[in-house]
Formats: structure tokens, sequence, C-alpha cells
């Protein structure tokens, strides 16, 4: 066979293939980018969904995040209306507050004072002075001592008075009298009724007479025979002065209504939110730094509150007893936005502490390591886990669970939880893990026999 004769060669693909082979793969990229495009329009009608599941998880946890605040706020003020206690320890405090001493000092020795007319005792003590012989010009003289005489008296009042008031019995009679009163609060807020505890012209006020009464019968120990004509007064004691102190108890009075519904359904509303979202646990983080940062919110306006409602008091009117008197009326609040504040930080840690990122990871190795090295030197010295460990191994996720749905239920159903009860029930929560965590041997264990003996202590 010439060279003429010799069959053309085959063209061979730059790789080294032949055409056919080339297109094949040509075929192939040709279906993969089909595939590839029919994926994206596939994606499209997922990705709008996904779009509208976010905006409805955010704008349920905004919602959420809003009524955690004014939950909080119902809370407190339903708990002052309905719980004597609660009420009690709002409000006994203010009787050793040496601010508010001084105040009820003041107003009290005012009302003795009107109740004494040293213009009629200087004429007494003249004629006194006459009846018994005294000169004419020392009895002139002694009418001209009205002012001495009226210092001198305001001045043992004064003290007698503050007598009362930072004695122990002031305390007693300042708790009995609110604790008497308490079912007059509700009236209070509402705007009707009497009592011990009224509003009335834009004041929350206390009725002292017994502390009147005290003072009056201490003057006539020491020898002041004219106090004894000081009829039975019932003075007030302003216990917050403002302007908008309707629109106030009128806003308590709704907030008292809701009462502890109000939490649940933020918490219903918040579960709702993250439920829906897309990337859950993301959610729950957002949702509990939302909450944490309603808290802050609220701790900031009642700061400036305070701010506002001592610079609009009336003239003459002891502002540092009432900045006590609020101090103390909002005392509980300020404890229960701690306290949901920290919830919300170590809810929003937890979360964190499950996810994917190198921070968790690392913090979840680390005291895996460290826990099941523990679990190993027990075991080097005699530990045997046996059924203990493989139920645990076996129900470890439910395990988990019902832990926190332990702490859920003790802090659900805790009267009035501390920041300190949330930090210690976070604690209580991590060792428990921790324990979980010792108990289970891994998947690799290998099962103990019949023979075995099952150890934990």
């Amino acid at each position: 066979m010439t060279g003429s004769d010799a069959p053309p060669p085959r063209p061979e693909d730059p790789y080294g293939g032949s055409a056919q082979e080339t297109r094949i793969a040509q075929q192939a990229r040709e279906l993969d980018e089909l595939h590839r495009r029919l994926g994206e329009l596939e994606s499209r009608p997922h990705r709008h969904r996904h779009w509208l599941r976010a905006l409805g998880s955010i704008l349920l946890i905004l919602v959420a995040s809003l009524l955690s605040l004014l939950a909080v706020v119902a809370v407190w003020a339903n708990s002052i209306v309905r719980d004597t206690d609660r009420y009690v320890a709002t409000v006994a405090p203010l009787a050793s507050d040496p601010d508010v001493q001084r105040a009820v000092t003041n107003r009290v020795t005012d009302v003795v004072l009107r109740q004494i007319d040293v213009d009629a005792l200087v004429d007494q003590l003249s004629r006194a002075a006459s009846e018994q012989g005294v000169p004419p010009k020392a009895a002139d003289l002694i009418k001209n001592l009205s002012g001495p005489i009226d210092s001198g008296l305001k001045q043992l009042v004064s003290t007698t008075v503050m007598r009362v008031v930072s004695g122990p019995a002031f305390e007693k009679v300042w708790t009995n009298a609110n604790r008497r009163a308490h079912s007059a609060v509700d009236k209070a807020l509402t705007g009707s009724g009497g009592g011990t505890v009224q509003v009335r012209d834009g004041q929350v006020a206390i009725d002292v007479a017994p502390v009147v009464a005290e003072v009056k019968q201490r003057l006539v120990d020491s020898g002041l025979a004219v106090a004894a004509k000081i009829p039975d007064v019932h003075t007030d004691f302003v216990v917050v002065q403002s302007k908008d102190i309707g629109k106030i108890k009128s806003y308590l009075r709704v907030l008292q209504i809701l009462g502890n519904w109000l939490p649940v359904v933020a918490v219903l509303i918040a579960a709702a939110g993250v439920f829906v979202a897309v990337h859950r646990r993301r959610a729950l983080i957002g949702a509990a730094i939302g909450v944490f940062l309603a808290m802050v919110l609220l701790g900031v306006v009642l700061a400036v509150f305070r701010a506002v409602y001592l610079d609009h008091l009336p003239p003459g009117t002891n502002s540092d007893a009432a900045g006590a008197i609020y101090d103390a009326l909002v005392r509980f609040l300020r404890s229960s936005i701690r306290a949901v504040g920290a919830l919300a930080v170590v809810t929003a840690l937890g979360a964190f502490l499950v996810g994917p990122s190198r921070g968790a990871v690392f913090v979840r190795h680390f005291c895996g390591t460290g826990i099941g090295a523990g679990r190993d030197v027990a075991a080097s010295a005699g530990l045997r886990l046996g059924a203990v460990g493989r139920f645990v191994h076996r129900f470890k996720t439910w395990i988990g669970a019902a832990i926190l749905v332990v702490a859920a239920v003790v802090l659900f159903t805790w009267s009035y939880p501390t920041m300190a009860v949330v930090l210690w029930t976070a604690v209580i929560v991590l060792v428990a893990f921790g324990i979980r965590e010792f108990l289970d041997p891994g998947p690799g264990t290998r099962p103990e026999g019949p023979g075995d003996v099952t150890d934990v202590t």
C-alpha cells in the first residue's frame, strides 16, 4: 500500500482525545449548563418565599421585643396592685430613708406649729408673770419675746418630730399603715374612692395623722401643756405629685388589667418569629438581642423620666425626698429589667454556642475534651457507666431538651425572678449539661457484658 492509498488520519482533540469524545464532553457541558439554568429558574420562587419568611420573622421579633418592654411594666403594675407583700416591700424602705424622714419631719412640724397660737402663749406667760408679782417692765419684756419663743418652740417641735420619725416606732406605723391601706391602692390607680392612699389634684398622698398624734403626746410628756389642745389632725404627705398623674394612672390601670398575660403573648409572638424564620438559630439570637435592647431602652426611659419628674416638681418640694420615693417605687421594676435583660443575654449566648462558628466550635470542643479527659481518668480509676452511659448516649438529645424545659418552667413560675435567679439558673443548666456529657461514653464505647458492674458513685 502506497502512501497515497493510506486512510486519512483521525482528527485529534487538543487534549489527546478523539473528535467524538470532544463532542460528548461538549454535550455534557451543555447539559450541565441547562441543569444549572433550570435550577436557577426553580430556585426563584423559593428565594421569594425565603424573603417573605425573613420579613415576617423580623416583624414578629420586633413586635415581641416591644411587648416584652410593656410586659415588664405590666407585671410590675399588677404586682403593686394585687400583691400586698410586694406593695409593702416597695414602700417600707421609705420609712428609714433620711431624705424622706426630713421631709416628713418638716411637714408634721408645720402642721403642729399651726395648731399652737404663739401669741396666746406669750399673753398667757405675761399674765402669769403679772400674777406672780413680776415688775411691769419685766412683764412687758415677756410680751416682746414672741420671736425667740416661736423659734424655740419650732426647734422643740422639730426635734420631737425627728425623734419620732427616725425611731423604730415610725417604721412600724408606716409599714402597718401601708399594709392596711393596700386595698385603697387600686382606688388610687383608678382615681376613685378614699382611704389612706388617695389621688387628687395630681397628687398621690398618704395620711400621716398617727405621726402627729405621737408627736402631740411626746410634747405633752415633755411639759408643753399647750400641745394637749392640738386637735386630731389628718395631714397628707405627698408621695407623688405631677400634673400628668391622671394619664399615668390610666396607663397603669390598663397595664394592670393586662397583668401576667402580656408576657405570655410576648413569648408566643417571639416563638412564632423564630419558627417562621429561615435560619431559626439566628432568629433566636436576634429575638434575644431585641429583648435585651428593649430592656436597655426601658432603663433609659426610667432614668430620663426621673430627671424630668424632679425638674417639674412644684416650688418648695424636697427634691431629694421625691427622688428617694421615685427610686423606691420603681425598685422592683428595675430589678425585673435586669432579670429579663440577663435572661436575653444568656439565651443569645446559648444559641450562639450551639452554632457552627469557629468560636462556638472551639468552646464546645474545649469543654468536650476536658470533660472527656475527666471521664477517662475516672474510668481508669474503676468507674463503669454501664446502663446509665448507654441510656444517656441513646437519649442525649431528649435529656438536653428536658434540662432546658425544666429551667424555663422554673423561671416562668418564679414569682419575681431577679438577675441572680436567672444567672444561677444558667449556671445550673451548664452544670447539668456537663454532667450529661460526662455520663455519655460516646458511640465507640464497648457495651458492657452481663458481668460488668454499673457504678456512678
